[in-house]
């Protein structure tokens, strides 16, 4: 969890490049939400995944059983961000987390949203579409998001891993659920 004013910056600074770099190679970045903001705010429940004493990625994970699209509750990963010039093995490590984290929560399911400005059957996010799919991600369509930008809809059997543990030293607390949004 990222507890100190340090690290939420950290984590924004992280953010601010990322989206950076997905400017420079074409992709899409959030229209209406600041992303950096969130993780400077100290009440934000914000965590990152370090490998000695460097931020490699950060994400708001949320109990949130009202996204309006999949059945019951879930795991969400929200606003994931992953430090620019790293491998398909961060995203396969963070997925293989969080399918391990849903299940020590007794949640079935993982979801997430990835910004989708063009047909999914268009490059750029095909290419990530299939990498995503590899991992044992779902793709569940294309809607509008939490933030109002078309994201595709993406879903993650929960799956218990407990020699997970040798590689990850999880010290995420149990997110709470998410306020209701649709009041918002």
């Amino acid at each position: 969890m990222l507890s100190t004013a340090a690290e939420r910056e950290e984590a924004a600074a992280l953010v601010q490049d990322r989206q950076r770099w997905l400017i420079l190679h074409g992709m899409p970045t959030p229209a209406r939400a600041d992303v950096p903001a969130r993780f400077r705010e100290a009440q934000a429940i914000s965590a990152g995944l370090f490998e000695d004493g460097r931020m490699l990625a950060c994400l708001i994970p949320e109990h949130d059983p009202g996204l309006g699209w999949g059945q019951g509750p879930c795991l969400f990963l929200g606003s994931l961000h992953t430090l620019p010039g790293q491998s398909d093995d961060l995203t396969r490590l963070i997925t293989l987390w969080a399918a391990d984290f849903a299940a020590r929560l007794d949640l079935h399911v993982v979801r997430a949203e990835a910004l989708a400005r063009h047909p999914l059957d268009a490059e750029p996010i095909t290419d990530l579409l299939r990498r995503l799919t590899d991992m044992g991600w779902d793709v569940r369509g294309s809607g509008t998001g939490r933030d109002g930008d078309r994201v595709v809809r993406l879903q993650l059997p929960a799956e218990h891993r407990p020699g997970l543990r040798a590689l990850i030293s999880c010290q995420v607390n149990a997110p709470r659920p998410a306020p209701d949004r649709s009041s918002a």
